[in-house]
């Protein structure tokens, strides 16, 4: 395996938890959160990333790209 598909591998990961962990903040701010679908708590989450969340440059740079799609698509795989 490459250095470089070893980085994409731990890049990836950090990115589910890190999207783990502002779930569990959102869900914190909206108790009928667990009520929406996956791709409306997508949405919600994007703009929380981009507004409200309180995230480090790393933390930054890891969501940054993300769209909604690939965030559902990356809380569908837990």
């Amino acid at each position: 395996m490459a250095l470089h598909e070893k980085r994409q591998d731990l890049d990836g990961e950090k990115r589910k938890v890190l999207l783990q962990r502002l779930l569990s903040e959102l869900s914190g701010l909206d108790p009928n959160l667990y009520y929406q679908s996956t791709s409306q708590i997508a949405v919600l989450m994007r703009a929380y990333i981009d507004g409200d969340a309180k995230l480090v440059q790393e933390e930054h740079q890891l969501m940054q790209g993300l769209a909604p799609r690939d965030i559902e698509v990356l809380l569908s795989l837990h």
